[in-house]
């Protein structure tokens, strides 16, 4: 794509560019997670994995359009990022489902970062509907990922009634 600029003056080559690393890692979360609920079979913990999997589903949705609506071109699968579900996927084969959530909340947490690293690299009017749209629910899927694995932590600490 040349760089181009939109009427207000904003390199939209620059957004997309960010947009599409953002993409890619939601596609690697999609894919992380799909690899997850094959391998958790756990009725209480598969919930919390399904509601990040749909929510990652709607920002990779949401952040196709917004490319193409800028002019870009989607980046299609995750790339690099791809290795990160495969290794989700090794460890809860190697290690069961704690270590897999556990890895989960990791990639949740990674995501988080990235965002917050990136997110000044938008021009204002691109980043006011990242914060709204795609942020916010980053924020909401690490804090369940996060809460999920301290009580898997601390339902191995506590002793059995009885």
């Amino acid at each position: 794509m040349d760089s181009t600029m939109d009427t207000l003056g904003v390199d939209t080559e620059r957004a997309v560019a960010v947009l599409n690393s953002f993409l890619r890692g939601e596609q690697s979360a999609v894919e992380t997670y799909r690899q997850a609920l094959e391998k958790v079979k756990d009725a209480p913990y598969r919930t919390p994995l399904e509601e990040c999997l749909r929510s990652h589903a709607e920002r990779v949705r949401a952040l196709t359009e917004r490319i193409m609506r800028l002019g870009g071109k989607p980046s299609q699968g995750s790339g690099p990022w791809g290795a990160f579900a495969k290794l989700v996927e090794g460890t809860a084969k190697v290690f069961g489902h704690k270590s897999a959530i556990a890895a989960l909340e990791e990639g949740e947490d990674h995501g988080l970062r990235d965002y917050r690293q990136d997110i000044d690299r938008l021009d204002a009017e691109t980043r006011s509907w990242f914060d709204g749209n795609i942020l916010s629910e980053q924020e909401r899927t690490h804090a369940l990922m996060s809460s999920l694995k301290h009580s898997l932590h601390l339902a191995a600490l506590t002793p059995p009634s009885g």
